[in-house]
């Protein structure tokens, strides 16, 4: 039978990512976890993410009219727990860089992009959100966060046969 859970379940055989969406508001810093982050294009650099439509944070990004997106390392698991939590002060005792658009980005992540929004659309339960990265940086080198089946994992290193 096909089921929201079992669409769901489906889903979670695709390893993705994870990343910070924050942004500087008026009230001060805001963000949010994201695993549904992918690049769109080179020409223009576009990237995209989705957020939930009954996410709390998502609004007070979308008022600023633009993000910074900090890729996190699998030293990183608990930044994202944090950053995943409701109600959780998500900037207290970290280290943060700032871009030069002032956006807070982990001072200890593989790379950062600076982005302005450029659409965003209602795609069933979530904001698709697509924008253009206006500056990047790489950071740390280092293996990525990944979240796969609900839980986080990492890669491993491969063998070489020789």
């Amino acid at each position: 039978m096909l089921t929201q859970r079992s669409f769901r379940d489906v889903l979670g055989c695709f390893s993705t990512g994870v990343v910070l969406v924050t942004a500087e508001s008026d009230g001060g810093p805001v963000g949010m976890a994201v695993n549904s982050f992918t690049s769109v294009s080179l020409d223009p650099p576009l990237i995209a993410f989705c957020a939930a439509l009954t996410s709390t944070t998502w609004p007070a990004v979308r008022a600023t009219g633009g993000f910074a997106v900090s890729i996190l390392s699998d030293t990183q698991e608990e930044i994202c727990r944090t950053f995943s939590a409701s109600g959780a002060d998500r900037f207290a005792d970290r280290d943060w860089a700032r871009t030069p658009a002032g956006r807070p980005v982990t001072a200890d992540g593989l790379g950062w992009l600076d982005c302005r929004i450029r659409t965003v659309q209602v795609a069933g339960d979530h904001h698709l959100v697509i924008a253009e990265a206006e500056d990047w940086s790489l950071g740390a080198d280092a293996r990525p966060l990944i979240f796969q089946g609900g839980r986080f994992a990492g890669l491993r290193e491969r063998s070489r046969a020789e």
